[in-house]
């Protein structure tokens, strides 16, 4: 089953531990003021992370996969900015600043290391903007004797 394979990924199951470690530990710090504010958004931007990395997987064509990587890669930025604000505002430690730079410096190793990975496989040479398309060898002429006659 595909969802097998996505749950063996390991920039998968990376991104979705560094998802869980935000829910569970860090918006609980926020203050209730930003509930609907910065807290909203973090908890968008992890989720982000994780859900383009599968969907991405879930594409027939690598080139998709690569721009969901992509995608995830945007959204762990997004979030590296909202834990910046989070710090500066003394919501979160510096400890726990450290802490979630180093799980999400990971997660943006393991991004580049499969987009590496995909690049280098390039699962379809004949999708939409591959630089080579190729097809099988087919014979378009047709029999003598079934030719049409001289229309002129």
């Amino acid at each position: 089953m595909a969802l097998e394979g996505l749950n063996r990924l390991e920039v998968y199951k990376s991104a979705q531990e560094l998802a869980g470690f935000v829910y569970q530990y860090v918006l609980p710090l926020l203050p209730v003021e930003e509930r609907y504010g910065l807290c909203s958004q973090i908890r968008r931007a992890a989720a982000s992370v994780p859900a383009n990395i599968a969907e991405g997987y879930g594409r027939y064509y690598y080139q998709e996969t690569i721009r969901f990587c992509f995608l995830a890669r945007g959204s762990l930025m997004e979030l590296s900015s909202h834990f910046d604000l989070a710090c500066s505002q003394g919501y979160i430690s510096n400890e726990s600043y450290e802490q979630l730079g180093a799980m999400m410096n990971s997660v943006l190793k393991l991004i580049h290391g499969y987009v590496k990975y995909l690049k280098q496989s390039k699962r379809g040479w004949n999708e939409p903007g591959a630089s080579a398309i190729s097809e099988a060898m087919i014979d378009y002429s047709t029999p003598a004797e079934s030719a049409p006659e001289d229309l002129s």
